[in-house]
């Protein structure tokens, strides 16, 4: 395998390991094992658990934007902001069935007071909120809706109350079916 492909592994071993125990918790002994790689490989490929981290924290925004950005690839550039927020809303879908990545990315807010952490994160989350205003005209409240209807829904993914598989408690059965874009994960 090329060192590209086991950078890939290495990472997505990151990624559940990281969601699975958060930043602290997680020992990069634990992602060598589940990448099937030596420990010092992992700190070869990434330098330090803080630089790995921050490397999943840039791979989940990116994926994010990626993602926003092939949802709207199609739309004509006359499409109604609500349309084209409504769009970026249903693409996000994906993220909330595939919960490790935003379990990593929760993890890496709470531990955004470690000073790298905490700029790769701001860093991120800043592009995935320009990304969101570039790509659907959104005013700042019209974004800041947006994004705050997106955390909540991350929230309620970690606890288990979104998706497929959710656990079907009042409270979230009335906050899904009051949010338009995401009907299929009530």
């Amino acid at each position: 395998m090329t060192a590209t492909g086991r950078r890939t592994e290495v990472l997505a071993a990151a990624v559940s390991a990281f969601a699975e125990s958060g930043y602290a918790a997680t020992k990069t002994d634990e992602i060598a094992r589940r990448a099937g790689v030596s420990q010092p490989y992992v700190i070869r490929l990434f330098g330090t658990k803080q630089q790995l981290f921050v490397a999943v924290i840039e791979q989940v925004c990116g994926r994010i934007e990626e993602t926003f950005r092939e949802a709207v690839a199609g739309l004509d550039p006359a499409t109604p902001t609500a349309e084209a927020v409504e769009v970026l809303g249903k693409a996000y879908d994906i993220f909330l069935t595939e919960r490790e990545p935003l379990l990593g990315m929760l993890h890496g807010f709470t531990a955004s007071g470690d000073p790298v952490i905490g700029e790769a994160v701001r860093a991120g989350f800043g592009r995935i909120y320009g990304v969101a205003r570039e790509l659907t005209g959104a005013s700042v409240s019209e974004a800041r809706h947006f994004v705050a209807t997106g955390m909540l829904l991350t929230v309620m993914s970690a606890m288990g109350v979104v998706g497929h598989d959710a656990i079907p408690v009042p409270w979230a059965v009335e906050i899904l079916e009051d949010v338009q874009d995401v009907p299929d994960l009530c």
